[in-house]
């Protein structure tokens, strides 16, 4: 019989809202974080591109069973366009395509923002993750092959031009719903500008929870890290080394994991139903205040996250269990 492998790092679950810098890309941010937290497990909600800074909220341990309804949150960016060039990508990365000598005005810039403003069509960039016949577009791409990627539907909560920078370039600040592209945005207003445009700067600031107050950088986590003890062949120096390392430091920047659900029906359960709970049993819910049917619900046990699930006939009926 296989023996199990055991489970290399620390157990460690929650939240951590990295201030992702420039240049790094989001699956070299969680390999990064994971290292720094020793953690069993880490995962992103949502890729930010390597050009784009800001927030990528990363899950550790338990908190990636969360990361869907953190996908699913409103974001907010803030976005720099320079008008005059298209690009392959839509943003500073890709060789130009198309070029216009037209500069937009502050009054054409705004009498536009209505048609960016509520629920709209947006064809995802060439080099995006969408799923082509199984294979992501920007590989497609980068082969030199051009896709008919679909329109689809995106929500765009208020779009706002922020100013015009002495460069001409325009700012704009963006609420927005899953699935947008940002640097569609900036193409298609480009577009109807008559000016062609395309992403020069890409902030995330928010990710629904999650506001910038809850940012941690690198700078501050390299910070916190407990460094290893130096290497000896002394047999006291390597029975010191052998002590466990005090991460309470860096776990100081960790978010609960239950912060991901705050929107979520909140039921407390009792000593005796979270042991049910825990035993993917069902729970009648008492209580005059008790709801009776509810779709997405989040149950704690003295303040702490025990479950998701949701309530049938006045019974929470639980769909994911969190180790305590």
């Amino acid at each position: 019989m296989a023996r199990k492998s055991k489970k290399k790092g620390r157990p460690v679950s929650g939240w951590v809202i990295f201030d992702k810098p420039k240049g790094m890309g989001s699956t070299e941010a969680v390999s990064k974080i994971k290292w720094l937290f020793n953690a069993e497990k880490a995962g992103h909600a949502g890729t930010l591109d390597p050009l784009a800074s800001g927030m990528l909220p990363i899950a550790l341990g338990e908190a990636t069973k969360t990361v869907p309804y953190v996908m699913d949150g409103s974001k907010i960016y803030s976005f720099t366009v320079t008008w005059g060039e298209e690009r392959s990508t839509d943003d500073l990365e890709g060789p130009v395509t198309k070029t216009s000598e037209k500069r937009p005005s502050e009054a054409e810039i705004l009498a536009l923002l209505p048609k960016y403003t509520g629920i709209i069509r947006q064809v995802p960039p060439q080099f995006s993750a969408i799923k082509i016949d199984g294979e992501r577009a920007y590989d497609l791409a980068r082969d030199g092959e051009t896709v008919a990627i679909p329109a689809r539907e995106v929500e765009i909560y208020q779009l706002e031009l922020v100013e015009m920078n002495e460069a001409g370039q325009a700012i704009f600040e963006v609420e927005c719903g899953k699935g947008t592209y940002v640097r569609s945005l900036a193409r298609d207003m480009g577009r109807d500008l008559g000016c062609f445009g395309h992403i020069a700067e890409l902030r995330r600031l928010e990710v629904a929870p999650f506001s910038e107050d809850d940012f941690v950088t690198l700078e501050e986590l390299e910070a916190a890290w407990p460094p290893l003890p130096p290497k000896s062949d002394d047999e006291q120096a390597q029975v010191i080394s052998a002590a466990p390392r005090d991460f309470s430091a860096l776990d100081a920047y960790i978010i609960d994991t239950g912060a991901a659900l705050e929107d979520l029906v909140q039921v407390a359960l009792s000593d005796e139903q979270a042991h049910r709970v825990r035993m993917g049993n069902p729970v009648i819910l008492r209580g005059r205040d008790a709801p009776l049917e509810a779709d997405e619900v989040c149950a704690t046990h003295k303040n702490c996250l025990l479950a998701i699930g949701y309530i049938e006939q006045g019974k929470f009926r639980p769909r994911r269990v969190f180790a305590g």
